[in-house]
């Protein structure tokens, strides 16, 4: 039983790194780094 919610953790990150990457999260990370830091 305890495979069973390692399995169900395991299942949960990779959908939510599938989900971010698959919407663009990772785009440019290089632009929003920099823009965070220049707001002013």
């Amino acid at each position: 039983m305890d495979i069973l919610y390692l399995l169900v953790l395991v299942f949960l990150i990779l959908t939510g790194l599938w989900w971010a990457i698959h919407k663009g999260q990772f785009d440019n990370m290089e632009v929003e780094g920099s823009r965070i830091l220049k707001d002013s």
